[in-house]
């Protein structure tokens, strides 16, 4: 079980960080047009089977369904609170298409060659989900329809919003953001915004 704060106080903010109304639509690109029948979402890179593996919308919707109420926590200094997000625990996507034991990093890309970079430990806590709804809704399509990312613990740019693939790695590699300037971690209540904090 993770011990960051926000397991044990819901109210209390990370440093820096500000109360916000509402999640403000903050993206790389346009918001692309996805025909949901031949989107999927792949795992590949070093699996522990050596395959790729793809799941569809529907591989998803079949697969065990968890709602996760977390605070969402934007590197831009804003924070919504008790946003409640439906879909599948990615610890069980893990669990059917584990990496090699070396593997214990992750880029997560997303539509427009959006990449994040994460570790297998960060898929793992018990409220990281591939999240297909957004307050009892299906996700919007701003807000990263059919799929996207959620990893309560790390500042937003870490989930990607439309996500494509899951690819597991042996040694870290940076994503979008990470090369352009911000933390590798980014460890909200660490405070890990920016390159040159690690």
């Amino acid at each position: 079980m993770s011990s960051h704060p926000d397991f044990a106080d819901e109210r209390q903010l990370p440093p820096g960080q500000r109360l916000a109304e509402e999640m403000r639509v903050v993206h790389y690109g346009r918001v692309p047009r996805i025909d949901v029948s031949r989107w999927s979402v792949t795992v590949s890179g070093a699996t522990a089977d050596g395959e790729n593996h793809q799941l569809s919308y529907d591989d998803l919707v079949e697969m065990p369904q968890i709602t996760v109420v977390a605070d969402h926590h934007c590197v831009s200094r804003r924070t919504v609170q008790d946003v409640t997000w439906g879909g599948v625990p990615v610890r069980e996507l893990v669990r059917r298409f584990p990496p090699t034991a070396d593997a214990a990093h992750a880029l997560v890309c997303a539509w427009y060659g959006y990449s994040a970079s994460v570790t297998v430990a960060d898929l793992e806590e018990p409220r990281a989900l591939l999240a297909l709804q957004m307050n009892g809704q299906d996700l919007a399509p701003e807000h990263g329809w059919p799929c996207r990312l959620v990893l309560p613990h790390l500042y937003g740019w870490k989930g990607p919003k439309w996500l494509l693939q899951i690819e597991y790695l042996r040694a870290p590699k940076r994503g979008f953001w990470e090369q352009h300037g911000y933390h590798l971690t980014g460890d909200v209540w660490r405070e890990e915004r920016y390159a040159h904090q690690e």
